[in-house]
């Protein structure tokens, strides 16, 4: 018996990130991609190709941020590896898997600042847009999606990052 049911299918996420690629090289064009590490590994492959199908090949520069506190609210952001100089005076992409409360964008955005980045636009798989999230993303695939999600990137205690789809647990 599975443990999760399928959300959005592998085509469906791949129409999307073409859709937000195309919305996204419409501009304000960015400069460089920063993907938060691990969870947007899997999108940011896929964002940063379709960017280069539209016209828009760009720098990626990571950051590795982990969150703590109980798996759904993330509420302790600890920064694992910070930006580099790349991002100094430039328009970041800042890129990661899903938006629930906000609080590793935040923090990404705040480390970027601090590193010089002349401006923040971020983008997301899903945006769960939740009452108390502290900020709503930029470009999101899919938005109000309340399930805890795994696949694509996203995990659950580190499993479930390798499905080709997005899936909600049980």
């Amino acid at each position: 018996m599975s443990t999760h049911d399928i959300l959005f299918p592998a085509d469906e996420i791949a129409r999307r990130v073409r859709t937000l690629a195309h919305d996204i090289a419409k501009g304000p064009r960015p400069q460089i991609v920063v993907p938060v590490l691990a969870g947007a590994f899997v999108f940011a492959a896929d964002l940063v190709r379709a960017l280069a199908e539209e016209g828009l090949s760009l720098p990626i520069e990571f950051l590795w941020l982990r969150s703590y506190g109980d798996k759904r609210s993330g509420s302790d952001v600890r920064t694992l590896v910070g930006p580099g100089d790349a991002v100094r005076g430039r328009a970041v992409l800042l890129i990661d898997g899903v938006l629930d409360k906000g609080a590793t964008l935040a923090r990404a955005s705040v480390l970027l600042r601090e590193a010089g980045a002349v401006s923040v636009t971020t983008a997301v798989v899903v945006d769960k847009r939740l009452p108390e999230a502290l900020l709503k993303a930029d470009h999101a695939a899919f938005v109000d999606v309340h399930d805890f999600i795994i696949g694509y990137g996203m995990d659950d205690a580190g499993m479930s990052r390798a499905l080709p789809y997005i899936g909600k647990v049980k």
